[in-house]
């Protein structure tokens, strides 16, 4: 690798001549260009050198780049350019690629949004890209339009591998894409490049970018980090994808997996001219939306991580699971004016904080009597049960994935969602009731609930629900299980909601969680604390 000095009316290295600019970005320009030696058309990109490239001896960064590019080719056959030629420029590197065909994506964004369809279609064939990459231990880590080109068959080349890959080094060209755990300086992996691709479909249904340009890298990674991102709102069927692949808490970053499947539905029903139901696509909150129930409840999501050089896909561990992320948050609840419901004069033991069981505090010792809101009739259905003494205004709730709850009244699910891998979620409430109990199962576990509840407190402390944490993160045994419990409060509509939330593993990487969410102006009541308590007394899981 030679260092040179050019301007655009020079040869690059001698040898490379510029013939017209075809995309920019900040920290990077490309164009088309020609070998003058073998007279073959080229295209030339133009990049600011970050940091660990800068440290890296010169044929080092020269033989890396080409050969990860190179690798790529052969898993990817024409559908990533294989860098030819590197080349220094004092703090930029020219990276010389066999002319891609079609267009870079940031030219076709120029003229203006595009719908849905073809924002998926664009998507898939990137995703494909970065699957396999990742699959190899490779990051691209420095994703943009710029470096997506598409052709006038719909065809999909990526560029720019091996620029960023996963260093730690602060990325330094097109920030307004970077990932949130970049702009912070920490190195990139698999769910930086996810990011990136939820920045680039929002902006090809929206028409703008989901993070606008500051006019400086600060300013802009402080935008990336702190700033709220708006629901798109062309998105149509893509928007849960994207809003999933925008979390900036990598750990809930969708997983490609759920991605693909997401993406492939939304094709196939074009295809078919069929409109896809929308309960069996991957459903995930509402970027604007408040997570007022985050436990443990993120089922499709998964954490990426690079293990040895090999991308291993896993269900989030608690941390996710316990952050309502990955699941919409949006209609998982039933809301209305009606009232909760009243408690009876009966009393009930108060279960104890033992092995077996342990409950908030406030959970008080009377049972709930029926709700005056509830209308449904509480009659067993082929997935219910009703047992011999269930409370009073209770049935005996027995799901079609194996768990069992004693629930009130006319409540029943109100949204399933499930995973490959065996994980589900399943959200319990009535119309009319603002109430909701949430049971997750999870089939790849951390094994420690209190370090994940810090990082989930930590990641909704960055959500702009007013959020704001009630107490300790509490270590408990529940039902002999190791848990945790974790408490808050949060605004979901312009209503202040507090939640409750445990989780317990019951293997060496499965287990369940609850979480229970009401009005916090209802919290303190004998009906909502019965309701708790009744609750974990009486829940089992379909393993235990």
């Amino acid at each position: 690798m030679v260092k040179v000095q050019v301007s655009t009316d020079e040869l690059v290295a001698g040898r490379y001549r510029l013939l017209e600019g075809v995309h920019h970005e900040e920290g990077r320009e490309g164009w088309h260009g020609q070998d003058v030696e073998s007279e073959r058309p080229v295209t030339l990109t133009r990049s600011r050198l970050p940091a660990h490239l800068r440290e890296e001896a010169e044929l080092r960064t020269a033989v890396r780049i080409t050969r990860e590019s190179e690798a790529l080719g052969l898993v990817c056959p024409g559908r990533v350019s294989v860098v030819v030629d590197v080349v220094e420029d004092h703090d930029f590197l020219w990276t010389v690629t066999a002319r891609p065909e079609g267009v870079p994506l940031s030219a076709l964004l120029g003229h203006g949004p595009v719908d849905y369809v073809r924002a998926a279609h664009i998507g898939l064939g990137v995703l494909d890209i970065l699957g396999a990459a990742h699959q190899e231990g490779i990051t691209h880590g420095d994703l943009s339009p710029g470096q997506v080109w598409v052709s006038e068959r719909g065809g999909v080349t990526v560029t720019g591998f091996g620029l960023m890959g996963a260093s730690a080094s602060p990325r330094v060209t097109a920030p307004s894409y970077a990932s949130p755990e970049q702009a912070r300086g920490e190195g990139g992996g698999p769910a930086t490049d996810l990011w990136a691709l939820g920045a680039i479909m929002y902006e090809m249904v929206e028409g703008r970018p989901a993070i606008r340009d500051r006019g400086g890298l600060e300013a802009t990674f402080r935008a990336v980090q702190r700033l709220p991102i708006r629901a798109p709102l062309s998105a149509g069927p893509l928007s849960p994808a994207i809003q999933g692949l925008l979390r900036r808490d990598p750990v809930e970053r969708v997983p490609e997996s759920v991605v693909r499947e997401a993406l492939t539905r939304i094709l196939k029903a074009e295809l078919d001219d069929d409109s896809m139901p929308t309960e069996i696509l991957p459903v995930f909150r509402d970027l604007d939306a408040p997570p007022a129930g985050r436990v443990w409840g993120k089922v499709p999501l998964s954490r990426p991580v690079l293990l040895g050089g090999a991308l291993a896909v896993t269900v989030v561990c608690f941390a996710g699971l316990t952050a309502a992320g990955g699941l919409s948050e949006r209609g998982t609840s039933a809301s209305g004016p009606a009232p909760s419901p009243t408690v009876s004069a009966k009393p009930s033991p108060t279960p104890s904080a033992s092995a077996s069981s342990s409950v908030p505090q406030q959970a008080p010792s009377t049972s709930p009597s029926p709700s005056s809101s509830t209308s449904v009739s509480a009659s067993p259905s082929p997935s219910h049960t009703v047992t011999q003494d269930p409370p009073t205004g209770f049935f005996r709730y027995t799901a079609p994935q194996g768990f069992s709850v004693e629930l009130p009244r006319g409540w029943k699910p109100v949204r399933t969602e499930n995973s490959a891998d065996g994980s589900y979620r399943v959200t319990l409430g009535a119309s009319g009731d603002p109430r909701t109990l949430v049971v997750t199962y999870s089939t790849q576990l951390t094994s420690d609930p209190v370090a994940v509840w810090r990082e989930v407190d930590a990641s909704l402390r960055g959500d702009s629900i007013a959020y704001e944490r009630l107490g300790d993160i509490r270590a408990v045994t529940y039902q002999g299980y190791r848990g945790a419990d974790m408490e808050w409060l949060s605004t979901n509509d312009g209503v202040r909601e507090r939640t409750f939330g445990r989780g317990f593993l019951i293997g060496d990487h499965e287990g369940f969680s609850l979480r229970w969410t009401t009005p916090a102006a209802d919290w303190d009541t004998a009906a909502d604390q019965a309701a708790l308590a009744t609750f974990l007394r009486t829940f089992r899981g379909g393993s235990q």
